[in-house]
């Protein structure tokens, strides 16, 4: 009898160590979840059923800090340059694009339409050209009337890099502090604009 129940105490020892041992991974597993949740950047970008790439607001380093500063001559400029710091004091919207992307086709015209309102708000908008020949860019602006100020970045594109572009287009609203308040990745419609325009700010 004596044997029977060490050999019963045991096999109830070793199934409680079991349980514990196994309900411990779970608790851990769920906490492993829980943690990588709260620390991924959150993100509202979705994905358009014509093009399989992300559209929408991203995180971005930069959020919450200074705008790179940028000094750089108009696309259609006699050598004239545009001062990012000339515009401390009022909300900024920089948007980086090329002729030959065809987001950035798709969306020129609707940030034409939109200059004039923003304008009378007291926006300021910057296109920035980057990766081809200033002709490239300069033709782009006269097929789609565009009359807001467009530059060209540098043919290393230091100002691309800097604000971490990784595809055209790219939109970053910088409030009137000169700090970047958000990022948006691929073509900005009229939601998007009136969502990113409320964090400057901006009705």
């Amino acid at each position: 009898m004596e044997i029977n129940e060490t050999t019963t105490h045991n096999r109830s020892r070793k199934r409680n160590i079991v349980v514990f041992v196994v309900t411990n991974i779970l608790i851990i597993g769920v906490l492993v979840l829980l943690w990588t949740q709260l620390t991924t950047p959150a993100t509202t970008a979705t994905h358009s059923p014509d093009d399989p790439s992300v559209v929408g607001e991203v995180s971005s380093p930069l959020i919450g800090k200074a705008a790179p500063a940028f000094e750089l001559p108009l696309l259609n400029g006699n050598g004239e340059k545009v001062k990012l710091a000339d515009y401390k004091g009022k909300p900024v919207i920089v948007n980086f694009w090329a002729s030959w992307c065809d987001p950035c086709n798709a969306e020129a015209p609707f940030l034409q339409s939109s200059w004039l309102d923003l304008k009378s708000k007291g926006v300021v908008m910057i296109g920035i050209d980057g990766g081809e020949t200033t002709s490239a860019g300069s033709k782009f602006l006269q097929k789609y009337g565009v009359t807001y100020t467009n530059i060209a970045d540098n043919v290393g594109g230091d100002t691309s890099i800097a604000y971490g572009v990784t595809r055209m287009p790219e939109t970053f609203f910088i409030d009137r502090d000169g700090k970047v308040v958000s990022h948006w990745i691929g073509a900005l419609d009229s939601a998007g604009l009136q969502k990113e325009l409320a964090k400057l700010q901006v009705n």
